[in-house]
C-alpha cells in the first residue's frame, strides 16, 4: 500500500479544526510539506507547530479569509514562490449558516458560493500550473452528504454544495489528462465545532436538549455514533495518494451508511 507522501507538498484550507486538521496532521505523518490557510493566525502557529516532522519536512501556514476571496488569492501567491511546487489541494471552509432555502436572502447565497466555489476556483487556478509541471496533481473538495441527499434546515448549505461538487466533476475531466484528479469527499455527521453548532440550533428551534438531538442524528446512522475527523482524514489521505491515480471525479461518501441514496 503506497500511501507515502513524502516529498509532496500540501496546501490544507480550514485546517485549524476539525477535518482540515486531521487531514493535515495526517499528510504530515505520511511524509509531506504540509501548509496550512485558514483565518486566526495563532491557531495557525499552533497548529503548525505541532504538526509531525521527519527529516527535511517543512511545514508552513498563511492566513486568509473566504469571505474575501482576493485575501485568499494573495496569500498563496508568496507559497507558490517556493522552488517545491504544490501537488494536493485540499479545499475545506466551514459552511453556511442553517436556515430554510426560501428564507435565505440573495447576500447569503452570494457569501456561500463566494467562499465555497469561487475561492476554490482561484486556489484550483494558482495551483495547477504547478501540478502540471509536476506531472502529480490530487484536488480534493471536502463538500457534504448533501450533494446526494439534502438535509433539511440547510438550505443555502445544500445549493452551494451541490454547485461545488458539479465544478469539481467538470473540472475532472479537462485536467485529467494531466495527471490531476479531482474528487469530492462527503463526510457525515462528524464531531466537529460545526456539528455542535447545527445541534445546538436545531434543539433551539425545536426546545429540545442538545443530547435530544444528536441521539436522534445517531439514530439515523447504521454505525450508530458520529464520525472522527481523523476517520474522514483517512479517506482524503487515500484520494491524495499515489494509490488514487486512476480515481477521478467521483464523490465519496464517509457517513457511516447514512444516505439513503447509491
Amino acid at each position: 500500500m503506497n500511501l507515502d507522501l513524502t516529498g509532496k507538498r500540501a496546501l490544507v484550507c480550514g485546517s485549524t479544526q476539525g477535518i482540515g486538521r486531521a487531514a493535515a496532521n495526517l499528510f504530515a505523518t505520511l511524509g509531506a510539506d504540509v501548509t496550512l490557510l485558514a483565518r486566526n493566525v495563532e491557531k495557525l502557529k499552533s497548529v503548525s507547530a505541532e504538526l509531525p516532522r521527519t527529516g527535511s519536512q517543512a511545514h508552513h501556514w498563511v492566513a486568509a479569509d473566504f469571505a474575501d476571496p482576493a485575501s485568499v488569492r494573495e496569500a498563496v501567491r508568496t507559497e507558490i514562490k517556493l522552488e517545491k511546487p504544490f501537488h494536493i489541494l485540499i479545499n475545506n471552509t466551514g459552511g453556511p449558516a442553517p436556515g430554510a432555502a426560501l428564507d435565505a436572502t440573495p447576500e447569503q447565497y452570494v457569501a456561500g458560493f463566494t467562499a465555497h466555489l469561487l475561492c476554490n476556483q482561484l486556489l484550483v487556478q494558482a495551483l495547477v500550473p504547478g501540478m502540471k509541471q509536476a506531472k502529480y496533481g490530487r484536488i480534493i473538495n471536502i463538500i457534504s452528504t448533501s450533494v446526494k441527499q439534502p438535509i433539511a434546515g440547510l438550505g443555502v448549505s445544500n445549493t452551494i454544495r451541490g454547485a461545488v461538487a458539479s465544478w469539481a466533476k467538470t473540472l475532472a475531466g479537462e485536467l485529467g489528462p494531466f495527471g490531476i484528479t479531482v474528487n469530492n469527499v462527503l463526510p457525515g455527521f462528524t464531531s466537529t465545532e460545526r456539528l455542535a453548532a447545527l445541534i445546538t440550533n436545531k434543539a433551539g428551534k425545536q426546545n429540545v436538549s442538545e443530547k435530544q438531538v444528536a441521539e436522534e442524528m445517531i439514530a439515523t446512522i447504521p454505525a450508530g455514533r458520529f464520525a472522527s475527523p481523523t476517520e474522514v482524514a483517512a479517506a482524503i489521505a487515500f484520494l491524495a495518494s499515489p494509490l488514487a491515480s486512476y480515481v477521478n471525479g467521483i464523490n465519496l461518501p464517509v457517513d457511516g451508511g447514512r444516505l439513503g441514496t447509491l
